[in-house]
């Protein structure tokens, strides 16, 4: 069965610019939802992609915007379900 690789990208933008990067990461293919957040990091973005080498495009393309400093990329696991 086909199945979408999803994962949380976690950045840390220049310091006042994490609306920038906001605006940026909506024009990026694979960008599912993006939203600023208090914290350690300065944006939360949710990605999807069709294999690993897609999400690492996606992650490299967001590295390379000017406002981020700092990026982390969790990748969902499978077979992880809520059950409550």
């Amino acid at each position: 069965m086909w199945r979408l690789i999803s994962a949380c990208i976690l950045i840390r933008s220049a310091a006042g610019r994490y609306m920038d990067v906001v605006e940026s990461l909506s024009k990026i293919p694979g960008v599912k939802s993006v939203f600023p957040v208090l914290g350690r990091w300065d944006v939360v973005v949710d990605v999807e992609a069709s294999d690993i080498e897609e999400l690492t495009r996606i992650v490299r393309r967001i590295g390379r915007l000017g406002s981020v400093v700092y990026t982390e990329t969790l990748v969902e696991m499978k077979g992880c379900e809520s059950h409550g």
